[in-house]
């Protein structure tokens, strides 16, 4: 069964956030392997460029020590994919003999360099900025859509 990891940044405070994703996680299992890896979050009040990237950096390191499988980060510069070609991507990892696929969520200040050259894949959700901790909800969301297009289900019309 293919293992689906989200590895973020930070604690998930707001409860609906967290019922939601409970929902889809619970709807996943059936599907496959599915977890939520949280970093901790690097405070920063001085938010000079300079401490922006030492931030970055730090939390960077964090998440690269989770790495595993199939790595798409999630960045504003990556490539924006339609819900299908998110299904077919995934499709297409398991149908290879990938065993897990680790999907990959900043901070309040995005991703390291280091970290986006260790993954294999940026995934845009577009050119709007989510807030870290909403984007859990809508990337859990669209990995159940992207098993429900894959069985040909009803949900994703």
């Amino acid at each position: 069964m293919l293992s689906v990891r989200i590895i973020c940044v930070g604690k998930l405070k707001e409860k609906y956030l967290k019922e939601g994703i409970d929902e889809y996680a619970k709807r996943l299992s059936r599907f496959c392997k599915f977890e939520i890896i949280e970093v901790s979050e690097e405070l920063c009040n001085d938010l000079s460029a300079k401490n922006i990237q030492n931030v970055k950096t730090c939390e960077g390191e964090r998440l690269i020590s989770k790495l595993k499988g199939y790595c798409i980060a999630l960045d504003l510069k990556g490539k924006m994919l339609t819900s299908r070609q998110i299904s077919d991507k995934i499709s297409s990892l398991k149908q290879n003999g990938m065993s897990t696929v680790s999907f990959v969520i900043g901070g309040s200040h995005g991703l390291s360099q280091e970290l986006l050259d260790k993954c294999d894949f940026s995934l845009c959700f577009g050119a709007i900025t989510y807030p870290h901790q909403l984007i859990r909800l809508v990337l859990t969301e669209q990995i159940y859509r992207a098993f429900m297009i894959e069985e040909g289900r009803a949900y994703h019309k």
